[in-house]
């Protein structure tokens, strides 16, 4: 299989993740701009994934880009990254029907972390295919971001049983800390 397949069906698997999450936002009963006060948390929840989707969408373009070929490991890791990426509708709507409670925060959190952890997973797999003088190797030789995402989404987990709100406000650094494309990939590439 050519990388460009691979990278075909996770964009669409993507594209279907974001209409499903729009699709749960309904349109209010009522014609005034009262009527949509109770689907500001749902909304502010589609908000936080369609942001979290992008910036995974985003950074898997970037990923294989350093990509020469693809194998069954590498699909399989592709593969288990979009399963936990495709919860995210059902974490959204649960946080913002339960205006952001304890239990549905920490469902949202914990499956943020498998994502990280599965997509942690595939460039391992990458690396692997590639070998230890890949040029992903070469880009990704700190892993400050990765391991710090896991500790804000651990962190973010155990906070959310006290502290919904701040454990929102870790997940949504974590964010901010992917939210621009991995800058180490394409230096990498550029400079060979």
């Amino acid at each position: 299989m050519t990388k460009g397949r691979l990278e075909a069906f996770s964009d669409g698997v993507l594209a279907i993740i974001i209409t499903i999450m729009v699709l749960e936002l309904k349109v209010p009963e009522g014609n005034d701009w009262q009527s949509l006060k109770p689907l500001i948390p749902k909304f502010l929840a589609y908000i936080f994934s369609f942001l979290y989707v992008g910036i995974y969408w985003n950074n898997h373009h970037h990923l294989f880009q350093a990509v020469k070929k693809v194998n069954g490991k590498i699909l399989w890791a592709n593969l288990h990254l979009l399963f936990w990426l495709s919860l995210m509708p059902f974490a959204t709507e649960w946080i913002g029907e339960t205006h952001f409670a304890k239990n549905p925060v920490a469902t949202y959190g914990f499956g943020l972390g498998l994502c990280a952890i599965a997509y942690t997973i595939l460039e391992n797999a990458i690396i692997k295919s590639e070998g230890e003088s890949s040029k992903l190797k070469q880009a990704i030789a700190s892993r400050f971001k990765e391991n710090a995402s896991i500790v804000l989404y651990v962190s973010g987990i155990i906070v959310s049983f006290i502290y919904p709100y701040i454990a929102v406000a870790l997940y949504y650094t974590v964010a901010l800390l992917w939210l621009i494309p991995d800058r180490r990939i394409e230096k990498t590439l550029n400079e060979n």
